[in-house]
């Protein structure tokens, strides 16, 4: 009602004000002064004819005035201007004099409209008070406003401050109340109940909490310390019996102890309530497994090892066993008989098979199955199964030690020494006395390998326990090899070819070793290339080779020399090439070694038929190198015989290529070498002369 009650009071003073303009309007003309009656115009001293006069703005009303249309039209028709402006004059007091009457008529109403503004102007002082009334209430409002504002902010900042004490207060509560459930669980339950796991890790919450808040002098901790003091004993004696007994159960013979590990595994945070709260049990207990497994490991490997030996070969090889003694030598009358075959000694054969994936991580060999089969095998083998067996137990304890005693590093790596020490010692013993009588090369040869091998499986799993225990290992293995190797290079340096026996130009046995062995090592040492190897290998091949030439020097005849040297060098490099790279360096070092001999032996089975051909196929081959081949056509006659021979040559060549000369008993020559000889010369010698 009061927003109608303004909107008519507006519109009645609208009304009203425009009223009001059009009187005030009408009265303004009534107090004009009659234009016919006024008075002459007063100049005073306004001179009108003075020189400062300015007259600029003059000419620019009169420009601007004769623009006009109105101007412009009464121009261009000739009105007299002067009359013109007459009859505008009076045009114009005809209007106002009619306007005047207009208003003289509405006098009523200017009356009444004053009447209505006198009435507006209460209605408006009346509204004036009402919105001064309202603009009072406003103010008093927005205070009030304001004072709730202030009041709010203050409640929304104790109920933070409540909520956050709140909280604080319910968690102290919470871990200071120790529930019916958790006692009773940690007294009657079993360890191995998933209850009383998860109570004992609430418990663990609360004596850390306590501890905190010992530290920080809370009194309310004293009300439950006793209580949590009681549960932890409880707790730490029932976890004490479980695990000590589990441990315990390792010591029953023929037990498959990582059954009970992978138990104690399941409860590993036994072990780490125990570390936290009772470190004289967590000691005990540790303490307990090292020594029990300490000494299943040592009586299980001592006992496997010494089953192992049974099982080996009876033959063995010896000090006397070497590449440079003969196979007749004889021994003493108490000496032990010699190997059927001393040549086995130095060939790889299938025992190379032992560094396969499959047969290197296959299934350790059992004693007592292998000798009801009467099986025997070489000490390499026995020497896997060992160390593999050695590998697995020895990568699961590092690991289950990790993770149960929560070690790492070189704590970790401690922890495992104390429980596999023993067992270590043991191999390190056994290896020693083992590799102080061994003599068998290829034997102590393949245990490097396999040890080099295990280590970079113990290195793709990341277990770094047994890296000392590899090197150790192979600092007993390389050195009995080095001295093998030399001593089989000694052997051969000092073998005298006069007490070999028969000569014959086959390839000697000592060759044939040699070649077996070489193969075998450079065959072996392909994976894991050792420079110290190569390097023995060398010095072994350079003796080897002298002793060749030491043994065709005994050979009356040159031809038969070389049939001796050829036949050697043609089976070393047979056998090498089986098992060695073509690009290896004996290999290469044999195969230029053939070649010049087999040249050398071409000559000389064809020097004694055409001697003279081939001392005149030299000298052209001297002259051609020269460029003095005008020298054999000085003797024309002589030429002309030679290149007949020389045709006829080539020849017997074409015919007989097909056919080949018996070297030794072994190797064979083509005759096609004869056509390789003179063919290219003939055309040669032809082309320039």
């Amino acid at each position: 009602m009061a927003d109608r009650a303004v909107t008519a009071a507006m519109s009645d003073v609208n009304t009203t004000v425009h009223s009001t303009a059009n009187s005030m309007a009408y009265l303004q003309d009534e107090m004009k002064p009659d234009t016919d009656a006024m008075a002459p115009l007063n100049l005073g001293d306004l001179d009108l004819t003075t020189d400062e006069f300015i007259l600029d703005e003059v000419d620019i009303h009169i420009q601007a005035n004769l623009e006009d249309d109105l101007v412009k039209e009464a121009l261009k028709t000739g009105v007299d201007l002067r009359q013109y402006s007459k009859q505008v004059e009076d045009e114009l007091q005809r209007i106002e004099q009619a306007s005047i009457k207009d208003y003289i008529k509405e006098s009523q109403n200017i009356a009444s409209l004053h009447n209505q503004i006198t009435a507006c102007d209460s209605i408006l002082e009346r509204m004036e008070g009402m919105l001064s009334g309202f603009q009072s209430d406003l103010s008093s409002i927005s205070s009030e406003i304001q004072t709730l504002q202030q009041q709010s902010v203050s409640m929304n900042m104790r109920l933070k401050n409540r909520q956050a004490v709140r909280s604080h207060l319910s968690q102290l509560v919470d871990e200071l109340v120790v529930p019916g459930a958790m006692i009773q669980v940690i007294l009657e339950s079993p360890v191995t109940e998933q209850e009383f796991l998860e109570q004992l890790h609430e418990l663990n919450n609360k004596i850390n909490f306590a501890k905190e808040l010992s530290f920080r002098e809370t009194l309310a901790c004293s009300d439950i310390q006793d209580i949590v003091d009681r549960l932890k004993i409880k707790a730490v004696t029932k976890i004490r019996e479980f695990i000590l007994q589990k441990i315990y159960s390792f010591r029953k013979p023929m037990t498959n102890y990582q059954i009970p590990q992978n138990t104690l595994l399941k409860y590993r945070f036994f072990y780490q309530f125990l570390l936290a709260n009772e470190r004289t049990v967590a000691k005990e207990i540790r303490d307990e497994y090292v020594d029990t497994m300490s000494k299943i490991y040592y009586s299980y490997f001592k006992s496997y090892s010494g089953r192992l030996l049974k099982v080996q070969y009876e033959e063995v090889a010896d000090k006397d066993d070497l590449m440079g003694v003969e196979d007749t030598a004889k021994k003493g009358f108490f000496s032990k008989p010699s190997l059927k075959s001393r040549n086995t000694i130095f060939t790889l054969g299938q025992r190379g098979a032992v560094l396969s994936p499959a047969e290197l991580e296959g299934p350790i060999l059992i004693p007592h199955t292998a000798q009801r089969g009467d099986c025997r095998y070489p000490y390499e083998t026995l020497f896997r199964s060992q160390h593999y067996a050695l590998l697995d137990n020895g990568c699961r304890e590092f690991l289950f030690l990790s993770d149960f005693f929560m070690v790492a590093g070189n704590s970790a790596l401690d922890l495992f020494n104390s429980v596999m020490g023993k067992t270590l010692s043991l191999f390190l013993k056994s290896m020693s006395t083992y590799v102080s009588d061994c003599y068998d090369s290829i034997a102590v040869f393949l245990c490097i390998h396999i040890i080099l091998r295990f280590r970079a499986i113990t290195n793709k799993r990341t277990i770094p326990a047994l890296d000392k225990y590899w090197d150790a290992v192979l600092e007993l293995l390389w050195p009995r090899f080095e001295l093998i190797l030399e001593m089989n290079i000694q052997s051969i340096r000092n073998t005298d070819p006069q007490k070999l026996g028969v000569l014959d130009t086959r390839p000697h046995y000592i060759t044939r070793r040699y070649a077996e062995f070489s193969s075998a090592i450079v065959s072996i040492n392909q994976t894991f290339t050792s420079e110290r190897t190569h390097t023995l290998l060398g010095q072994l091949q350079v003796e080897v080779e002298n002793f060749v030439l030491k043994m065709a020097a005994e050979f009356p005849s040159r031809r038969d020399q070389l049939i001796f040297l050829i036949n050697n060098y043609d089976m070393m490099l047979s056998v090498l090439m089986e098992r060695a790279a073509d690009d290896s360096k004996e290999v290469e070092g044999f195969q230029q070694l053939l070649q010049a001999r087999s040249q050398e032996f071409i000559e000389e089975i064809l020097s004694s038929p055409f001697g003279g051909m081939i001392a005149f196929v030299k000298e052209s081959e001297a002259l051609t190198e020269k460029g003095q081949l005008d020298r054999l056509k000085n003797d024309e006659g002589e030429y002309r015989e030679r290149m007949q021979t020389l045709f006829i040559m080539e020849m017997f060549a074409e015919c007989f290529h097909d056919y080949t000369v018996q070297v030794g008993s072994l190797h064979t020559l083509s005759l096609e070498s004869l056509k390789v000889v003179f063919q290219p010369l003939h055309t040669s010698l032809v082309n320039k002369l």
